[in-house]
């Protein structure tokens, strides 16, 4: 009996996902004003209510209650047996009301329970809750001698409006299980995008193993070999040249055996980036804006890149690598309290330090740079700033080489991580100076 009783009650909540949702607040006014043309029209109808006969009490009993049932059904956000429950006594009530006093606006509360049933309640429900209202209707009216017509049109106009309502609901069902629908498609595209994503990452991660990593390793291969050859001359037969060019070979095999290492860095980020919430592709050189891109920046950190914790030693070794590689006065200085910053904030000081140590030697060889690291209350900033060459010709041989993306990759990269980035010339003597400035919120 109590499984039966459960599986009806199931069956009756089975409706569209609005029958618990407030209703909009112009329809909620209406809603008011009709309860309000009702109270101050019915008193006034005839028959009056009044406590002189039993007619008149029956008409302010069902009035009272219709009020306060319908008081409860618009208080917003009813839980839906409340709502149901308000529903029935309206049902009851107003329907005993319009038969009671057939010639005032009181059909107006029949008329909104079974329009109101139609569109929140299943069939079967609405169905019942129309049959009370109409049962009620002709008890009433039979018992008080009202017309045939009305008898015979507010049954149907009680019809007519659950019809409507039930219209409406389908309406609505159609236009969520839509809704649904394109939400799974969203979806579906989504899943799709990332996929494509993925397997682009992961074409690109080859084609850098392919190209870059077997390149750097020819090149490391036949560095060893001329040092190797450079080191087999005998003592009396090196001059201060070719120790220069050894010192030299040995720093171009260190840079090389550093750059495989970011590679498969690198790489191992593009690979584990597939992983959907942990990583993303990688803008290595900046040319990639994605998202994905945080992600992998993040990875890289993560996997060899300097920490948060490592970012002050990482910096003045880099800074101490390209002092020895050249003739230049590199000054590194650090402002303020160092302290832990996030991995992705970190990468983007670092490579920004990094690619504008490698512009200063390539456009102005030999000229003076400041790096500069300072650690505020709210932001992480790095500034490098180098003198310019005199003249163009100044320049050293790889002036022309890279790509010309650099700064566009930086500030890519500063974009990523949340932060700003900067690079002009300041007006001076012999060239002035060159300023490159990242800034990134902590």
């Amino acid at each position: 009996m109590l499984r039966s009783v459960a599986a009806r009650w199931e069956a009756i909540r089975l409706g569209p996902a609005v029958d618990s949702a407030s209703p909009p607040a112009s329809i909620a006014a209406v809603r008011v004003l009709v309860l309000l043309i009702v109270l101050a029209t019915v008193p006034f109808a005839a028959p009056r209510p009044g406590l002189a006969s039993a007619h008149g009490i029956a008409i302010i009993a069902a009035l009272a209650v219709s009020t306060i049932a319908w008081l409860v059904w618009l208080r917003p956000g009813n839980r839906y047996p409340v709502m149901v429950a308000a529903l029935a006594v309206m049902a009851a009530a107003g329907g005993a009301l319009a038969g009671l006093s057939a010639f005032s606006p009181a059909v107006a509360i029949g008329c909104a329970v079974t329009s109101s049933a139609g569109v929140r309640l299943s069939s079967p429900a609405s169905l019942a809750i129309t049959a009370e209202t109409i049962g009620a209707f002709l008890i009433a009216g039979l018992a008080v001698g009202a017309p045939l017509g009305t008898l015979a049109g507010y049954p149907a106009a009680f019809v007519g409006l659950w019809a409507f309502g039930v219209t409406r609901r389908a309406y609505v069902l159609r236009a969520q299980e839509a809704e649904a629908a394109l939400e799974q498609a969203r979806r579906a595209h989504a899943a799709e995008n990332q996929a494509a994503a993925l397997a682009e990452r992961a074409r690109i991660a080859r084609e850098i193993h392919d190209v870059l990593a077997h390149s750097l390793a020819a090149v490391s291969v036949n560095l060893q070999a001329a040092e190797g050859l450079l080191g087999s001359l005998p003592e009396e037969s090196r001059g201060s040249e070719v120790v220069k060019a050894m010192e030299c070979i040995e720093r171009a095999v260190a840079f090389t055996r550093d750059g495989m290492t970011e590679t498969r860095h690198a790489i191992l980020a593009l690979r584990e980036g597939s992983d959907v919430g942990e990583a993303g592709a990688s803008g290595a050189s900046g040319a990639s804006g994605a998202s994905g891109a945080s992600r992998a920046s993040a990875a890289a950190a993560t996997a060899g890149a300097p920490g948060p914790t490592r970012l002050v030693a990482e910096l003045r070794k880099l800074a101490d690598e390209y002092r020895a590689a050249g003739d230049a006065v590199i000054d590194f200085d650090v402002t303020g309290t160092p302290r832990p910053v996030g991995a992705e904030a970190a990468l983007t000081a670092y490579r920004t330090a990094q690619e504008s140590l490698t512009n200063a030697r390539k456009h102005a060889p030999g000229e003076p740079v400041r790096v500069g690291l300072t650690f505020t209350a709210d932001a992480l900033e790095v500034l490098v700033v180098n003198a310019l060459a005199p003249d163009s010709e100044a320049a050293g041989p790889l002036a022309r080489s890279g790509s010309g993306y650099g700064l566009t990759g930086l500030r890519e990269r500063a974009a990523l991580a949340g932060g700003t980035l900067t690079a002009d010339r300041i007006p001076g003597p012999d060239g002035g100076q060159w300023r490159v400035c990242l800034r990134i919120p902590v």
